[in-house]
C-alpha cells in the first residue's frame, strides 16, 4: 500500500499517543458511558452509533447477511464504530479494554452464525464495521495489491483486472463477502487447486492488535502472521489491511453448467466425480451444485474451449460435455458467472455490494474417501428430495493445496477429497419454518456422518457452525477444555498452536466471541 511519510508519522503519533493512555488490563465490568466518552476523544460522533441513535438499526443491517440474526433472541452490540480510517480502530480498542468493552469486528457481515455483529451468550460488546476501509492499491509492476478488510471479493477482482487482464486472485465465488473475515479464515475458491488459499498468497497485513499497536509482518513476529492466515482473524486483533499476491490467469478462460437430473445419471455421474475432479489437472476445476432435483457440473478452465473438451473426453467422458457447453471469456468474467450463473452482465456487477438476504442455516463436511453409490442414492431419496431441501455443493480440493503442508496455516483441510456443504435458506418468517428448515439440515448432517471424515470431524472455519459447540469463560478467560470440542474440527493440530499465539498477542483474551481462539493454560505448554 503506498504511504507518503506524512501518513506514516500520523499513524505512528496515532499509536504512540494510544501506548500512552492506555491501561494495562481491561475492567472487570462494562463502563458503557466512559467507553463512549473515551471514543469521543479520536473519532467523530457522527461515525459511533449506539442503540438510541437513529443510524443505529441502518447500520447493523446494512450487511446483515442472515435474517435468523434480525430475529428476537441474538444479543445486539452496545455501540457500532463505523471506522473510516486505522486510528479509528485503534481507539476503538484501547477503548474498549480500558472500559471492559469486547471488540468484535465485521467486514462483510457473511459469518454463517452472525458472530461478527451478535451474540448469543455475551451482552457487553460493540462491533468496529470495516466497511469504509475498503481501499486497494495494485501495483501491477509486482503483481501485488494491498486491500482493505473492507474491500469485497468482487472489488478486489474487478481491481486486479482493471490492472491487467491476466490478474486474477484466488479466493470465493460471492463477491459480496469481505475481504478480511475471508482470508483471515483461509480463503477457498475456484483458483484454489492452481494456487492455493487466498491465505496462501497473503504476504504482509497491518494488524491492530490488543494494546491498539499497529503491527505489520515484520513488526508482529511470524507466529501471530501464521495465525492470522487461517486462524480467524477477529482472535488475535483486527486485521485493517493485507498485502496479497496476485496470480497470473490467461486473458480468455472457458467454463460451462451441465445440469443433469436424476433420471440422467445424476447420482452416477456425483459417484464418479468424486474420485476425479480432485486429481484432474489444476487448470480445472469442477464443483457439483446439487438442487432442485438437479446436479449441475459447473467449471472453470484456464484455457480455451478446444482444449477443455479434450480435457474433459480423456478424464470425465460420461458428462458427454461438447463445445456447444462452453463459454469463453475474461477471467474476471467467469466471477460473474460463477456468482449469477450467467456471463451476460458486465463486470461493474461485482462492485455491487448488495447481496439478497435470507435465513439461513448451514452445515459442511470434508470427505476422504468417495462416498459409495448406494449412498448417494439414499441421500437423493430420503434427504434431497425433501420440500426443505435447498442446496448441496460439493467443491474438489487437490491440486496446489495438497501440495501445502496442512501446518503451513492454520487451515489444515489440505488432504482431502471435496468439501461438502448442506444448504438450508429460506425467505418466510416465523418458527415452523424455521424448525423444518433446521430439522432438515441437521438431519441430513446427521445422515452422511458414516461416510465423511472422522476423528475430528473436519470443518472448514469460514462455514462457522454454533452446532459444533461454543465457548464458556472460565476466570474471566475463555476455556480451552470446552474449546477444543470445536477448535480440533476447525483447525485438528493446528488448535494448540493458535491458543499459544492468542496467549502471547491477546493474555486477557479481550478478542472474544462464541468461538474464538481461547489462551492456552500454563499446564498445556
Amino acid at each position: 500500500m503506498a504511504r507518503t511519510p506524512t501518513t506514516i508519522l500520523h499513524l505512528l503519533l496515532v499509536t504512540l499517543c494510544i501506548l500512552s493512555t492506555q491501561t494495562t488490563s481491561s475492567s472487570a465490568s462494562s463502563d458503557i458511558n466512559g467507553f463512549l466518552n473515551c471514543l469521543s476523544g479520536g473519532i467523530p460522533p457522527s461515525l459511533v452509533q449506539t442503540p438510541s441513535s437513529n443510524s443505529y438499526s441502518s447500520l447493523l443491517l446494512s450487511t446483515v447477511q442472515n435474517l435468523r440474526y434480525t430475529l428476537p433472541g441474538p444479543t445486539r452490540p452496545l455501540v457500532i464504530v463505523a471506522a473510516n480510517e486505522t486510528a479509528h480502530v485503534q481507539t476503538t480498542v484501547v477503548c474498549g479494554r480500558r472500559h471492559g468493552v469486547h471488540v468484535r469486528t465485521r467486514s462483510g457481515g457473511h459469518d454463517y452464525e452472525g458472530l461478527s455483529y451478535t451474540s448469543v451468550n455475551h451482552k457487553h460488546f460493540a462491533v468496529l464495521d470495516l466497511a469504509k476501509l475498503r481501499s486497494i492499491h495494485v501495483d501491477a509492476t509486482r503483481a501485488e495489491a494491498w486491500v482493505g478488510s473492507g474491500a469485497t471479493l468482487g472489488e478486489l477482482y474487478y481491481a486486479a483486472a482493471a490492472a491487467n487482464r491476466t490478474f486474477g486472485f484466488p479466493a470465493g465465488n460471492c463477491p459480496t463477502v469481505g475481504v478480511g473475515g475471508h482470508l483471515s479464515g483461509g480463503g477457498f475458491g475456484a483458483l484454489s487447486r492452481k494456487y492455493g488459499l487466498s491465505a496462501d498468497n497473503v504476504i504482509d497485513a497491518m494488524v491492530v492488535d490488543a494494546q491498539g499497536r499497529l503491527l505489520n509482518r515484520s513488526t508482529m513476529g511470524k507466529d501471530l502472521f501464521w495465525a492470522i492466515r487461517g486462524g480467524g482473524g477477529e482472535s488475535f486483533g483486527v486485521v485493517v489491511s493485507w498485502k496479497v499476491r496476485l496470480v497470473a490467469v490467461p486473458e480468455t478462460v472457458t467454463v460451462f453448467g451441465i445440469r443433469r437430473g436424476k433420471n440422467e445419471s445424476a447420482v452416477e455421474l456425483i459417484t464418479k466425480w468424486q474420485a476425479i475432479a480432485p486429481s484432474l489437472p489444476r487448470d480445472l476445476y469442477l464443483r457439483v451444485l446439487v438442487q432442485n432435483q438437479h446436479a449441475t457440473f459447473v467449471s472453470l478452465f484456464l484455457g480455451r474451449c478446444s482444449q477443455l473438451v479434450d480435457t474433459m473426453g480423456a478424464h470425465f467422458p460420461e458428462l458427454g460435455m461438447t463445445e456447444k457447453d462452453c463459454q469463453e471469456m475474461s477471467w474476471v468474467k467467469s466471477t460473474v458467472f460463477f456468482f449469477y450463473g450467467t456471463a451476460d452482465m458486465p463486470a461493474e456487477v461485482l462492485l455491487d455490494r448488495r447481496s439478497q438476504n435470507y435465513y439461513l442455516k448451514v452445515k459442511s463436511d470434508h470427505v476422504e474417501e468417495p462416498m459409495p453409490r448406494g449412498a448417494w442414492e439414499s441421500l437423493w431419496s430420503e434427504w434431497l428430495e425433501k420440500p426443505e431441501t435447498a442446496m448441496v455443493m460439493l467443491d474438489p480440493y487437490g491440486g496446489r493445496m495438497a501440495s501445502i503442508s496442512p501446518s503451513a496455516t492454520p487451515f489444515p483441510h489440505r488432504n482431502y477429497l471435496y468439501q461438502l456443504q448442506f444448504y438450508s435458506f429460506w425467505f418466510e418468517n416465523g418458527t415452523v419454518a424455521l424448525d423444518s428448515r433446521l430439522s432438515w439440515v441437521r438431519g441430513v448432517y446427521k445422515f452422511v456422518e458414516p461416510y465423511v471424515s472422522k476423528n475430528p470431524r473436519a470443518v472448514y472455519v469460514n462455514y462457522r457452525d454454533l452446532d459444533l459447540g461454543t465457548n464458556e469463560v472460565e476466570g474471566n478467560v475463555t476455556s480451552y477444555a470446552k474449546a477444543r470440542v470445536w477448535g480440533e474440527k476447525y483447525f485438528k493440530g493446528n488448535f494448540k498452536r493458535l491458543a499459544a499465539v492468542k496467549s502471547k498477542v491477546d493474555p486477557e483474551d479481550f478478542f472474544r466471541n462464541e468461538q474464538s481462539i481461547p489462551t492456552l493454560p500454563a499446564s498445556r505448554w
